[in-house]
C-alpha cells in the first residue's frame, strides 16, 4: 500500500489559519486518546489526529511496514508545508522518525510516553503472535495494567473504557504489524541528527517508557528538554488532559519564539 494510504488523518479542528498540530496515537488506541486535549488547545491551534493502520478509521494493513513508513504516511497526509507534532508511544516514535525524515516540515515535536527504542523485540513479536491467534481482546487486561496510573480508570472511567474498546476493535493483523514495526524500531544511533526542538515527556507511573527513555531522547537530540506529567501512566493525554495541554501549549509557544 502507498505511504499516503497507511494511516488516516482526521480533518483539523480549530480556527482557519492557526498553526497546525498533528496528534499521533499509541498502539491499540485511536484518535480518542486526544479527545479531551483538543478542546483545550483549539482556540489557538488547528489540531488533526491520525489513526494507525487497522485502528479507529485507519485502513487495514496487509503488508509489513516500519515506523519510518508511518512517518512518511503522516508527512504525505498533512496538507500544510510545516506543522507542530505531538505523539504518544508508537505515535511518539513516529514523531522522532518524522524529525529525521521530514525535519524541514516539523517545527517542533513533543514525544510523549515514548522512546528512541521501546521494549524487547522478542516480546513485541510474541505480542504480535498473540494478537493474530487470540485477537486483541486477549490484550485488554495487560494493556489496562500498562496504560493507566493507579487512579486513572476510577477518575476517568468513560474515556479509559472507550480506549480499551478501541483496542478490542482494532484489526488483529494490523495491530500485529504495528508490534512488528516496534520490534524493528531503534533510532538511538541517529538522535544527534535531529535539529528540530524536541520535548520528551513521561508519565510519573509509566513503566513502558519511564523517565530514562525521555532523558535519552532529550540528551541525544540537538535541542531537547524533558517534562514529567504527574498522576499519569502511559497515556497522559487521556489521564491528564489539562496537564498535557498546558505542557504542549508552553512548548509550542517557546518553539514558535525560536522560529521568530
Amino acid at each position: 500500500m502507498s505511504a499516503a494510504s497507511l494511516i488516516a488523518l482526521r480533518a483539523p479542528v480549530g480556527p482557519e489559519g492557526a498553526p497546525l498540530v498533528v496528534l499521533g496515537p499509541s498502539l491499540g488506541t485511536s484518535t480518542i486518546l486526544w479527545d479531551d486535549v483538543v478542546p483545550l488547545l483549539a482556540d489557538d491551534y488547528r489540531l488533526a489526529a491520525w489513526d494507525l493502520p487497522g485502528h479507529g478509521v485507519g485502513p487495514l494493513a496487509r503488508e509489513a511496514f516500519t515506523v519510518a513508513d508511518l512517518a512518511d504516511a503522516v508527512a504525505a497526509a498533512v496538507p500544510d508545508d510545516t506543522f507542530l507534532y505531538a505523539g504518544v508511544s508508537l505515535g511518539g516514535a513516529t514523531g522522532l522518525e518524522l524529525t529525521l525524515r521530514h525535519g524541514d516540515r516539523v517545527r517542533a515535536a513533543a514525544i510523549v510516553a515514548s522512546g528512541a527504542q521501546l521494549g524487547d523485540p522478542a516480546a513485541w513479536n510474541d505480542r504480535a503472535a498473540q494478537a493474530r491467534t487470540q485477537s486483541t481482546s486477549s490484550l485488554i487486561v495487560p494493556s489496562a495494567q500498562r496504560w493507566f496510573a493507579p487512579d486513572s480508570i476510577a477518575r476517568r472511567p468513560e474515556l479509559t473504557g472507550r480506549l480499551l474498546h478501541a483496542l478490542q476493535d482494532a484489526d488483529d493483523d494490523s495491530y500485529a504489524r504495528c508490534c512488528e514495526a516496534l520490534a524493528a524500531y531503534d533510532v538511538r544511533p541517529v538522535l544527534g541528527d535531529i535539529a528540530v526542538p524536541v520535548l520528551a515527556a513521561w508519565g510519573a507511573f509509566d513503566a513502558v517508557a519511564p523517565e530514562a527513555k525521555a532523558v535519552e531522547i532529550a540528551e541525544g537530540v540537538r535541542d531537547g528538554r524533558t517534562a514529567r506529567i504527574e498522576d499519569a501512566g502511559h497515556l497522559p493525554p487521556a489521564e491528564q488532559p489539562e496537564a498535557t495541554a498546558a505542557l504542549l501549549r508552553s512548548f509550542f509557544a517557546s518553539a514558535s519564539r525560536k522560529d521568530a
